[in-house]
C-alpha cells in the first residue's frame, strides 16, 4: 500500500480479541495505528476489546481464518489459534486447521498486498525438550501423534509455511516463539498454570498440581511480551527469526502455587494429580537473540505481575457473583 508520512499504519491482528491479541490491539492503537481485529470468538471474549470499540481507528471483524479474508493493510500479526491444552484439545482437527489453513490464508493475503507479517509461534514447538534452556537452533522433542500434537505440530507446520513463503515468494516474515505468558484478561477457564492456581486460590478450591510439582516453567508478564512482539515487527527486513520471547526466570510449579497462595492469603490446600501425557518437564527460554537483536529483556518479577493478575481475577469473580 502506498502511504504518505501523514497516514496511519493499518494493522491486522488475527485472534485480536484473545488474551494476547487484545493487549496487542490496545498497544498498536496507543502507538497511533489503525487496527483491524479479526476473531471467531471460539476461545476469546468480546469483553477483552469492549473498551476499544468506540475508538474510530479500531475495527472488529468476526471471522475464522480457516477461510480466506481480504483487506488492505501494511502489517499482519497472526495470533489466531487456541493456545491452552483444554481449548486446543477440545477440537484438535479445527486446531490444526487454524494453524495450517489459517497460515496459508493469511500468508496468501500478505503476498497479495505485500504486507509484513508476524507469526506468533510457541515454545511448544520444542516439545518435551532434551536441551535446557531452549535455543532457537534446537529442533525439539515433540510427539507427532500425541494428544498435544494438534497444537505442537500445527505451529511447527505454520513456521515451515512462513519460511517457505519467504523463500519462494519473498514475503517479509517475522517469527517469534512465545513462552508462558500471564496477566490480566487470561481466560479464567483455560486450564493454564497461573489462571488455574489464581482462580482456585481466590475461590477456596484445592490447588491442583499435575505431577509432583518439580516440573518448571518460565512466566513472562503480558506487557513485556507485547513489547517484544512489537519490537520484532519493527526489525529490518533481514531479521526473520525465529526468536524466543519469554522470561528466563525459572520456577517449579510448586513454587508458583505457593507464591499465589501467599499473595492471595488463601487457605486452599495443594493436591497432586497424575502428569498429563507429553507434558513438558522443563521449559525455559534462551533469550540471547532477543537481547541482542531486539534489545529486549523482561524485568518484571513474577510476584509483581501476579499482584496485577490476581486483582484482575478478583474483580472478575466479584462481577460474576453479582
Amino acid at each position: 500500500m502506498r502511504r504518505t508520512k501523514f497516514d496511519k499504519k493499518r494493522v491486522l491482528v488475527t485472534g485480536g480479541a484473545g488474551f494476547l491479541g487484545s493487549h496487542l490491539c490496545e498497544r498498536l492503537l496507543k502507538d497511533g495505528h489503525e487496527v483491524i481485529c479479526l476473531d471467531n470468538f471460539f476461545t476469546s471474549r468480546k469483553t477483552n476489546i469492549a473498551h476499544l470499540l468506540q475508538n474510530p481507528y479500531f475495527e472488529l471483524q468476526r471471522h475464522d481464518i480457516t477461510f480466506p479474508f481480504y483487506c488492505e493493510v501494511d502489517e499482519i500479526y497472526n495470533l489466531a489459534c487456541p493456545a491452552s491444552p483444554i481449548h486446543y484439545q477440545f477440537d484438535p482437527v479445527q486446531t490444526i486447521k487454524t494453524s495450517v489453513h489459517g497460515a496459508i490464508n493469511i500468508l496468501g493475503l500478505a503476498k497479495r498486498i505485500k504486507a509484513k507479517i508476524l507469526q506468533a509461534s510457541t515454545s511448544e514447538v520444542y516439545g518435551d525438550p532434551m536441551e535446557h534452556p531452549q535455543t532457537e537452533a534446537y529442533w525439539g522433542n515433540a510427539n507427532p501423534i500425541g494428544p498435544r500434537a494438534c497444537y505442537d505440530e500445527g505451529k511447527r507446520c505454520a513456521e515451515t509455511l512462513f519460511f517457505d513463503y519467504h523463500r519462494q515468494h519473498n514475503i517479509q516474515i517475522k517469527v517469534i516463539r512465545i513462552f508462558n505468558t500471564y496477566g490480566p484478561r487470561m481466560h479464567p477457564d483455560d486450564g493454564r498454570v497461573i489462571s488455574n492456581f489464581v482462580i482456585q486460590a481466590l475461590t477456596g478450591q484445592d490447588i491442583t498440581i499435575y505431577g509432583d510439582g518439580s516440573q518448571t516453567r518460565s512466566f513472562c508478564y503480558v506487557d513485556e511480551l507485547i513489547d517484544g512482539m512489537v519490537a520484532m515487527m519493527n526489525t529490518p527486513e533481514t531479521v526473520t527469526g525465529p526468536i524466543n520471547l519469554g522470561n528466563p526466570a525459572e520456577f517449579t510449579i510448586l513454587e508458583a502455587a505457593e507464591m499465589i497462595l501467599r499473595l492471595t492469603s488463601s487457605k486452599s490446600k495443594i493436591i497432586y494429580k497424575p502428569l498429563p501425557e507429553n507434558d513438558p518437564v522443563k521449559r525455559r527460554p534462551d533469550i540471547r537473540k532477543a537481547n541482542q537483536i531486539l534489545n529486549w529483556n523482561p524485568v518484571i518479577p513474577l510476584d509483581e505481575g501476579l499482584v496485577k493478575t490476581i486483582e484482575y481475577f478478583r474483580e472478575l469473580i466479584s462481577a460474576q457473583s453479582k
